[in-house]
């Protein structure tokens, strides 16, 4: 049963880093999802697709693969470019402004 490693990405509504730091062991699914012909809704008899572990590091997360027989793909996360200007916050309200405020 293959499954993939990785870090979740912050959200695309928050320019913080919670629940960013810690790794999710995620299994693939087996089966394909079915459509329901009375509700239209999807389901899986597939249980392992709603399974997501939790740890802290990429270390723990590949030696709890190994131990279980789990064939695990690691993803490592790209790098978060730090978004840090000269002046800070400050600078968008500064008086002795040299260019139009555009905002």
């Amino acid at each position: 049963m293959p499954a993939r490693i990785y870090r979740p990405a912050r959200t695309a509504t928050s320019s913080g880093t919670a629940k960013t730091r810690h790794w999710v062991l995620d299994f693939a699914p087996e089966s394909a999802r079915e459509v329901d012909p009375l509700m239209g809704w999807t389901s899986s008899s597939d249980t392992q697709a709603q399974v997501s572990l939790h740890f802290d590091t990429k270390e723990a997360a590949l030696a709890y693969a190994e131990a279980h027989g789990i064939d695990a793909i690691v993803r490592e996360p790209k790098p978060r470019k730090a978004n840090i200007r000269s002046g800070g916050y400050g600078e968008n309200f500064a008086t002795n402004r040299r260019g139009a405020w555009t905002h």
